[in-house]
């Protein structure tokens, strides 16, 4: 019998779809990309990529594992023992996108703080590289621990691993239902205060 965990709810399963499709690269690098192309010009080969590879290959993803019920590499070796190194390579990519996702959390979560009284003052860029980040002048040269950058990434992972050990119902369900639309909320906070600007 297949004892895997399984989403309790329709809906909490399209949360955590909606959680892992939904990135950075669609809320902070796509307007700056979409403006630095032609705008509107720039949306339509993105759209046309979207329909015909993006959302194409989610639901196969989402086929194949409901078909083979496994990890990736599992279901990949269950394919054809050949293509078994492709889920593989998708778990490294997994793991090198959770890493550097929680670093950015933390710096996101440390700037949340940094907003109230705007302490970054006049020149926020160089706040984060030199006071936040301390950065080396040197490319290669290692610095030491940095406890502004360290405390944060040690809460996100902390809180990763409480839902990750919570399991599939109990904690990547609840999270998502709780974070997606909080994500939801404040983007709409960021919208209204972008068009309020001068020169939106």
């Amino acid at each position: 019998m297949d004892n895997r965990p399984l989403f309790g709810t329709r809906a909490g399963f399209i949360m955590a779809a909606i959680g892992s499709a939904v990135g950075l690269g669609n809320i902070w690098r796509f307007p700056a990309v979409a403006y630095e192309n032609g705008g509107g010009a720039f949306f339509l080969p993105y759209l046309f990529a979207l329909l015909t590879a993006g959302i194409p290959i989610l639901i196969l993803e989402f086929t194949l594992g409901h078909k083979y019920r496994g990890s990736a590499a599992l279901t990949m070796a269950r394919m054809h023992k050949k293509t078994e190194w492709l889920g593989w390579w998708q778990i490294g990519i997994s793991f090198v996108i959770a890493t550097y996702y929680a670093a950015i959390i933390a710096w996101a979560m440390s700037f949340a703080y940094f907003s109230f009284g705007t302490k970054w003052g006049d020149d926020p860029q160089s706040f984060f590289f030199n006071d936040y980040l301390q950065i080396s002048a040197v490319p290669g040269e290692i610095g030491g621990i940095v406890p502004g950058v360290l405390v944060p990434i040690i809460i996100v992972w902390i809180i990763t691993l409480g839902v990750l050990f919570k399991g599939v119902k109990k904690g990547i369900e609840v999270a998502n239902k709780v974070m997606i639309p909080l994500l939801v909320v404040l983007f709409l906070c960021i919208v209204v205060r972008a068009i309020t600007l001068d020169g939106a």
